[in-house]
């Protein structure tokens, strides 16, 4: 692995991370699912238009068309829907923390449902990174923690899981980016019949929503997912997924900086022993 490919694996981290305390900020001044379906809209537009420059096409493989509408609406629609929705009660980092085991999630899934062969690390991994999750799960649930908004972000965690499981394959016909942006357009469809069905569509704009739905539409959705699938080509898949390890780490500390999210003893030894666990799994499969 280059330099290169290193920065843009912290890079993708990252930025990755800070959606989840942008996310916190936007929902706290409109509907959720309303903007969600509006940074959808735009972030799409904007990766075809780039995909087009790029001389690609949405001529598509039948497996990136299956690509475009299980990824859009797993991780889209579903994924990022719930979440949106969660953090009007549920703290940025801890949905950081929930939304960051979807590594463990898919090499479990991986291993039990499609019969990948796991090795011992990532056995070990599995189970240390699961514990840490439980660890601090424990810790908030005793205190004021919002239990619904907790079950939405792990209903996401695993339709995100799933929507990466469904991308097994996608590179080989091109045309990458116009998938970014078909499956933004899918996301956006599904999102608005629910915000039309369950709220006022109404966004109240002011300067700090403005700032925090344009950097959420653009870094974390447009210029992220660029990085990463230049990433992935760059290094492959797995190695690729090796820099996931970072998300809880800067998914709480970016929380902490920006919102002032305080973090007990037993969040900081929990996001270590997930760190951990990430690590161990995807190292595993680097020697598998």
């Amino acid at each position: 692995m280059d330099i290169k490919a290193i920065v843009m694996g912290l890079a993708f981290a990252l930025i990755w991370s800070s959606a989840f305390t942008s996310a916190r900020i936007i929902v706290t001044q409109a509907p959720p699912l309303t903007i969600s379906a509006l940074r959808f809209l735009i972030a799409g537009l904007i990766a075809i238009f780039v995909a087009k420059l790029m001389g690609q096409t949405w001529r598509l493989s039948r497996l990136q068309w299956r690509t475009v509408v299980i990824f859009g609406i797993c991780q889209n629609a579903i994924y990022l829907g719930l979440n949106f929705v969660a953090m009007q009660t549920v703290q940025a980092s801890l949905a950081a923390i929930i939304a960051s085991s979807m590594p463990l999630l898919v090499a479990l899934i991986g291993w039990v449902v499609l019969r990948d062969r796991v090795p011992k690390l990532g056995v070990f991994g599995l189970v240390i990174g699961f514990a840490g999750v439980a660890l601090i799960m424990s810790a908030r649930i005793a205190g004021d923690v919002d239990v619904f908004g907790v079950a939405l972000c792990v209903i996401g965690a695993l339709a995100l899981a799933i929507a990466t499981l469904a991308m097994r394959g996608v590179s080989g016909g091109g045309n990458l980016m116009m998938v970014v942006g078909l499956q933004m357009l899918v996301g956006s469809a599904v999102l608005v019949v629910c915000a039309f069905i369950f709220e006022d569509m109404v966004i109240n704009w002011n300067l700090q929503l403005g700032l925090a739905f344009a950097y959420t539409a653009l870094v974390p959705g447009v210029i992220a997912t660029f990085i990463w699938f230049v990433l992935v080509d760059r290094i492959g898949g797995v190695k690729a997924a090796t820099f996931h390890f970072l998300n809880p780490f800067f998914g709480v500390a970016i929380a902490a900086v920006l919102l002032g999210e305080r973090l007990g003893v037993w969040d900081v030894i929990g996001v270590a022993v997930i760190t951990a666990g990430i690590l161990a799994v995807q190292l595993s499969k680097q020697k598998g």
